[in-house]
């Protein structure tokens, strides 16, 4: 649908709750609290350097990471919108050391990375924002930490947002992926990227090549094979590496590309969170025809262990997925490469 038509996302998401004869309009709602919230976010995130809000606080989160200023700002965001709008039970944050009840009679959990890769302020470079949303286990019974500890399948939407040149919203309920672009002049989000379907073939690789030696051997036997078709074509899987997940995953969503975040020696469960960032966006290339896995399982059916649970992660186009899972398995089977 061309961006001339001028379908906002309110309109759209207005129309799948009128295709949905179920839909009770809480869960919309929840959708528009989000967007909100998004909205402010992007009006900061574009204006850090005048408003002074870059750098950091001086202090730490849970992940041991240090938190940047605009880190804290999103987070804030988020659980106002949030917490204003009375529909979430339950939030839980990459910033938060534990998960919040915020109304014991809501029906929905939000899971959020407010600020991803805010570090790239400071250099004027992509940042993002991931959500998820679950049903709660049972209304009817006290909020438990399962309520927040549910496998990525069956969650009811995922996005995230891209600040960038311009800012995109992309989101998924299980029924196909669109995008949508914000027109700041007005405040709105178009539709802009109807039902993204990811190229079968990659065309990009997106992996931090510093920390090779210190990657499972598997995953240095696939680098090999991408250097050896590399060597043969030099247009075969392009290196693009941003350092922001969302910049990294956007483009290979638009364009064809895996993104890989392993283990290390040093760190084996990776560094990514399985609730915040892995689970949302494997529910998202998954639903435009892609593939996401730890290496052993699908992320998605995972059970979560702990909040703030990591996990390795990689994700892309169905084909070259599937070849890099072909080393994973021989190294499962103590199988010579």
């Amino acid at each position: 649908m061309p961006f001339h038509k001028r379908v906002t996302l309110q309109q759209f998401i207005a129309e799948t709750e009128r295709q949905a004869p179920e839909a009770t309009g809480e869960f919309s709602q929840l959708l528009r609290e989000i967007i909100l919230a998004v909205k402010y976010i992007h009006y900061e995130t574009s204006r850090a350097g005048i408003n002074q809000i870059l750098g950091r606080t001086g202090s730490r989160n849970v992940q041991g990471e240090e938190v940047q200023k605009l880190d804290v700002f999103a987070h804030e965001q988020l659980v106002r919108s949030l917490q204003l709008s009375g529909l979430a039970a339950v939030l839980g944050s990459e910033e938060a050391d534990d998960y919040e009840v915020v109304n014991p009679a809501g029906r929905y959990v939000v899971l959020f990375d407010p600020l991803d890769g805010s570090s790239n302020i400071d250099v004027s470079m992509p940042v993002g924002t991931i959500f998820s949303i679950y049903r709660r286990l049972d209304p009817d019974r006290p909020i438990t930490e399962a309520d927040v500890l549910q496998p990525g399948r069956r969650q009811l939407a995922a996005g995230y947002v891209l600040y960038g040149t311009s800012t995109l919203l992309v989101y998924t309920t299980g029924h196909g992926v669109n995008g949508f672009t914000l027109e700041p002049t007005v405040g709105e989000f178009f539709l802009t990227h109807p039902q993204l379907q990811t190229p079968e073939q990659a065309r990009y690789l997106s992996i931090n090549a510093a920390a090779r030696s210190q990657f499972p051997e598997a995953v240095r036997a696939y680098l090999d094979e991408v250097d050896a078709r590399h060597a043969e074509n030099p247009d075969a899987l392009k290196p693009r590496y941003v350092g922001a997940l969302v910049a990294d995953f956007h483009r290979n969503l638009l364009e064809g590309g895996i993104f890989l975040y392993p283990g290390t020696v040093a760190k084996p469960a990776g560094k990514l969170r399985l609730l915040y960032e892995a689970n949302p966006l494997a529910w998202i290339i998954e639903q435009a025809g892609g593939l996401a896995t730890d290496g052993q399982q699908p992320i998605l059916d995972r059970q979560p262990q702990k909040l703030h649970e990591r996990t390795p992660l990689v994700l892309g186009s169905k084909a070259e997925v599937e070849r890099f899972l072909y080393f994973s398995a021989r190294e499962l089977h103590n199988m010579p490469y």
